[in-house]
């Protein structure tokens, strides 16, 4: 027995690598051009789309296709749970944990609610998707610079009402490892400051998807968990660092 199970497994690890062998033309021959292409193309045409219609309506169309559609061509496979707890006309601060880049795939295409990008003000150089984020009104922060940062933050607050939430990576980085990092406080504050609930978010298995800083692309199939959003009312800044820890062990209970 095992000897037999033994044999399993070394031609399921045989198997794998075979698979992933014959993955890598489709990669580099088919997916990436594909990428490429697609984002020139929802990019271009969400700035035509801008001059018609609201923001809104264009990151429905535009945003949500592009991330599926390049989901699909992966493939990568996205199981969504506790969509229940979101209510279409109430704005969040929606924060999630943050392992790839493919996480943005999974919230533009799957979690159902209009928001905005807190980002690197770098991504706004990337062709077509920084021109089009700027113009569906993501907020762009230069890290470099505190008080410039916090004006683009201070500027983008009028923005979330009426259902429109903004989201954050509070680890403020990915981690290859696929555990939390420390979180920081920009998201909490603004959650403080706009007396709005806070919605946490779980992300499993994009790591394993596109690892960060590599291109080992793989298909896969990933999990986004939507909790029950967290109240800030009785919490204030004096509070904050316990507010920050709710938040964490909430996501962090979805591993």
């Amino acid at each position: 027995m095992i000897s037999a199970d033994k044999n399993d497994f070394v031609m399921a690890s045989l198997l794998k690598r075979l698979l992933v062998l014959l993955y890598q033309p489709y990669k580099f021959l088919i997916y990436m051009p594909v990428l490429g292409l697609s984002t020139a193309i929802f990019g271009s045409l969400a700035m035509v789309l801008l001059l018609f219609f609201k923001p809104r309506l264009v990151a429905g169309i535009c945003a949500v296709n592009w991330a599926r559609f390049n989901s699909f061509m992966t493939p990568m496979r996205v199981k969504v749970s506790g969509r229940e707890f979101v209510d279409e006309k109430q704005s969040y601060i929606i924060v999630s944990n943050h392992l790839s880049q493919y996480d943005i795939f999974v919230l533009y295409g799957w979690i159902g609610i209009d928001f905005k990008w807190v980002m690197k003000a770098s991504l706004i150089n990337v062709p077509f998707l920084g021109p089009a984020c700027d113009k569906l009104e993501h907020i762009f922060i230069d890290r470099s610079n505190t008080q410039a940062a916090l004006e683009s933050i201070n500027s983008a607050k009028k923005r979330i009402v009426d259902g429109t939430s903004v989201l954050f990576f509070p680890e403020g980085t990915r981690n290859p490892r696929g555990k939390m990092l420390p979180f920081k406080k920009g998201a909490f504050k603004f959650a403080l400051d706009l007396n709005l609930p806070i919605l946490p978010v779980t992300i499993v298995g994009t790591e394993k998807v596109l690892p960060k800083g590599t291109i080992n692309l793989l298909p896969g199939e990933v999990e986004m968990k939507i909790h029950e959003p967290i109240s800030v009312e009785g919490y204030d800044d004096a509070g904050i660092d316990m507010l920050m820890q709710e938040a964490r062990q909430v996501i962090q209970s979805g591993f």
